[in-house]
């Protein structure tokens, strides 16, 4: 999954791998029934079976079989689901989850699809955990399968999660409806009861009612369309491969496509509402290229017949990688050539490369849990710089992958930093896993890797991975294991080609670097491969440090070093004894000695720099924006704009204006939904906070509508965490932080779940530091120089 865009820094601790997961032992409260969750179905004295938020490990799902009714014109779905089941445990219960589904039918089937009780079976609801256990008065029993059938129904989901409705406007003003889902990480349980886990792999075979106006789109293809009552029209999918809930996907809408095969047969189609059916055309493009580029680095086919790239209206994050069908926001897949900037062409390239990278690495192999959703995304967000300095290098990729860098080291300083690796239970912790640190700090320690191990070695290594685990999970360790054992300290020190099977059988890897224990927690010592190089040759020296304190012999008389070479590794280099006086000398008598890499490099460690705009567009649209008219005319072509990304430039620029009405304004178009839609509502917040007449209004709007956020976004989502960190991060006033302190001391219960208070007060504390321990000095320099 990809992040959405935001103006707003990212902030980072030398810290990386935390204990493994436990599961909860809170035992389960009474079973309370809030609205549009029904009583239990004939419960009588039955308690509910189950205490711990993870479901038991003894019932396995192997195959769905799921049939979905979804009415564009009630927004509502109907659907049942048939789940063959391996029972390791005699038991009488099934428990799975389920969240906010009337559940109307429950039974269970032996393995010839006779039923085990002429009753339908109760069903208990545990909302707390959303968890449903059925009962069953005849014992399941140890080592026979048997099908679990459930009928339900719901509304669609009025927010981003789960089965949601979604809506598009015409040039006309005619407004359409589709619906649409998104799972990740602990929504597929809104659509359809399951085992809503990703270890609980199984296969699906889905069947979708539709009228005859729409399309009906799934992670397969459809084999078959046939017609059932009142005219409509049931598409059924071909039966998908082994994967986890989180990435089941269906959409139903009125879309059109393009479509094009890669040299390997697969179809690749590009979706987007009517009128927008022309900006799909570059999207198309990077599909084939990217997929291509990826069968041949991983050296595995991609293992399904085609896939789908839609852009839907509504749509909170960045793009999501369902297995063959991806879904993305329409700034991260449609291509303008007219309003479109170069920025914008590169992100959407950035982001299918991302989720088409999932589709081994993520999707094909699949963390065990969320603890470790680094091993996705951290990857997934590397292989974008990989993928698209392979396949566009003129889009110059590599400064994205410093900024990348540079956001996560900068969140790294602060205390609130976690490790990557880091346990994650209920679901507001799961949805707080997707942040900085799994993306960002993920993408630069494999970066550091695969300048360690070699280019080859790192993907012989992801390669072997791969391969060993295709259709399962694995664990963070089982990277490492396949990464190890093939390099000695003595062959990165030469800079030689790494791998041999003698170097493999020696652990030389595990000895001298011992990735493990080289990724543990910031009170356990680092192994840090460093890179430098000087003066008196191109040569990249290399050097592993394994103590705190090391020297390095140069050699030769030198008149400059420079450390950790184009930044491939993830540490901070401070040059003492005159060391920055030589570097500023040399970067003014001959700053091509260095790569621009280098230089960059240098500026950020000594000033962490600050995501400035560059695009000439938002440049011109800014500066039209601070009179009235320009503003109205701004606002007036934001709404009829067709242009995803134009309208993203203009809503910055919007931002812009010194006017606080203006601004408040806005925001309250944002919160409405309508004129700004409600996905754009957190980066909205974030550009009028960042903007000095917004600040405080950014911030007083959070605090009064703060329940109608987290009931939008839901809370851990990284659209709170950002709008809770970008509203504040400007703050750096004793009365500011008190503030901010009593608001979250008002929403303590909500504010205790969130990683995000405590990084909001740590970077409020980091500002106030500064300004006590500078804003003198500063104010007398700048005195000086008035005089």
């Amino acid at each position: 999954m990809v992040l959405v865009r935001l103006l707003v820094l990212s902030l980072f601790h030398m810290s990386l791998v935390g204990s493994q997961p436990t599961q909860s032992q809170q035992q389960a409260s009474s079973p309370t029934h809030p609205s549009g969750e029904q009583s239990p179905l004939g419960t009588g004295n039955l308690s509910f079976p189950w205490s711990r938020l993870r479901l038991p490990r003894y019932i396995i799902p192997l195959h769905y079989h799921l049939l979905l009714h979804p009415n564009l014109t009630s927004l509502s779905f109907t659907g049942s689901v048939q789940i063959q089941i391996d029972v390791q445990n005699n038991t009488n219960w099934v428990v799975l989850h389920s969240k906010g589904l009337q559940i109307s039918k429950a039974t269970i089937l032996d393995q010839n699809l006779a039923h085990l009780s002429d009753q339908v079976l109760p069903v208990l609801h545990n909302p707390s955990h959303e968890q449903i256990g059925i009962f069953s008065p005849r014992v399941l029993s140890n080592g026979q399968k048997y099908f679990l059938y459930i009928e339900f129904g719901a509304k669609l989901a009025e927010g981003f999660y789960g089965f949601y409705k979604s809506t598009y406007r015409t040039s006309t003003g005619e407004t359409r409806t589709l619906a649409s889902t998104h799972f990740e990480p602990t929504s597929a349980r809104m659509a359809f009861p399951c085992f809503d886990e990703p270890g609980f792999k199984a296969n699906f075979s889905i069947r979708i009612r539709r009228s005859p106006e729409y399309i009906s789109l799934s992670n397969m293809p459809v084999v078959k369309t046939v017609e059932v009552d009142d005219g409509l029209l049931e598409d059924q999918f071909d039966a998908s491969v082994k994967m986890s809930t989180y990435l089941v996907a269906f959409v139903i809408c009125d879309f059109k496509s393009v479509t094009a095969t890669t040299s390997s047969g697969v179809q690749v189609s590009i979706y987007a509402a009517p009128e927008k059916w022309q900006q799909t055309r570059y999207a198309l493009e990077v599909a084939v290229k990217m997929l291509d580029f990826y069968e041949e680095y991983f050296n595995i086919h991609y293992p399904l017949p085609k896939q789908d790239l839609i852009a839907i209206p509504d749509f909170q994050s960045g793009a999501m990688e369902n297995w063959g069908l991806t879904t993305y926001r329409e700034t991260s897949l449609l291509f303008d050539p007219l309003t479109s900037s170069i920025s914008d062409q590169l992100w959407v390239t950035m982001v299918i490369g991302h989720e088409l990278a999932h589709q081994w690495f993520g999707n094909l192999v699949t963390m065990e849990w969320w603890n470790d959703i680094w091993l996705n995304e951290g990857f997934a967000r590397y292989m974008e710089y990989i993928s698209v300095e392979a396949t566009y290098p003129d889009l110059k990729v590599e400064e994205y992958l410093l900024h990348t860098c540079f956001a996560a080291v900068g969140h790294d300083s602060l205390n609130s930093s976690r490790p990557i690796s880091s346990p994650a239970e209920n679901p507001t912790q799961i949805k707080q896993m997707f942040d900085t640190v799994s993306y960002d700090k993920g993408a630069c320690v494999l970066h550091m890797l695969r300048h360690f191990l070699s280019d080859d070695v790192f993907q012989s290594g992801i390669v072997r991975y791969l391969r060993k685990y295709s259709y399962r999970n694995a664990h963070n360790q089982d990277l490492w294991d396949s990464l190890a054992n093939t390099c000695s300290e003595e062959d990165f020190i030469s800079g030689k080609h790494c791998y041999s099977s003698s170097q493999a059988s020696k652990n030389a890897v595990s000895k001298h670097l011992n990735i493990n224990s080289y990724l543990l927690q910031y009170l356990f010592l680092w192994h840090i491969p460093l890179t430098y190089k000087t003066d008196a040759s191109s040569t990249i020296h290399r050097h592993l440090m394994t103590t705190h304190t090391d020297s390095i012999h140069i050699g030769e008389e030198v008149n400059w070093v420079k450390v950790n070479t184009d930044m491939t590794g993830y540490y901070v280099v401070h040059y003492e004894d005159g060391g920055w006086d030589e570097m500023t000398k040399l970067l003014l008598e001959n700053h091509t000695a260095l790569s621009y890499k280098d230089r960059t490099h240098l500026i950020h460690n000594a000033f962490q720099l600050v995501t400035l705009p560059t695009d000439v567009a938002e440049t011109v649209y800014s500066v039209g924006a601070q009179d009235d008219h320009g503003w109205a005319s701004l606002l007036h072509t934001y709404n009829i704009s067709l242009s995803a990304a134009q309208k993203n430039k203009i809503l910055f620029a919007l931002t812009c204006s010194r006017d606080a009405n203006k601004l408040q304004r806005l925001l309250e178009l944002g919160l409405e939904g309508k004129v700004i839609r409600s996905q754009d509502l957190s980066s909205l917040i974030l550009m009028v906070a960042r903007n000095p007449q917004g600040h405080h209004l950014a911030w007083n709007f959070v605090k009064k509508n703060w329940d109608t956020l987290v009931e939008k976004f839901q809370l851990g989502s990284f659209c709170i965490r950002n709008i809770i960190i970008g509203t504040t991060g400007q703050f750096s006033s004793p009365e500011e932080l008190a503030d901010v302190q009593l608001f979250f001391e008002s929403i303590k219960e909500q504010a205790s779940q969130l990683r995000a208070t405590q990084v909001a007060l740590d970077n409020m504390q980091k500002n106030l530091r500064w300004f006590q321990r500078n804003l003198e000095t500063l104010r007398n320099w700048l005195n000086k120089q008035m005089q």
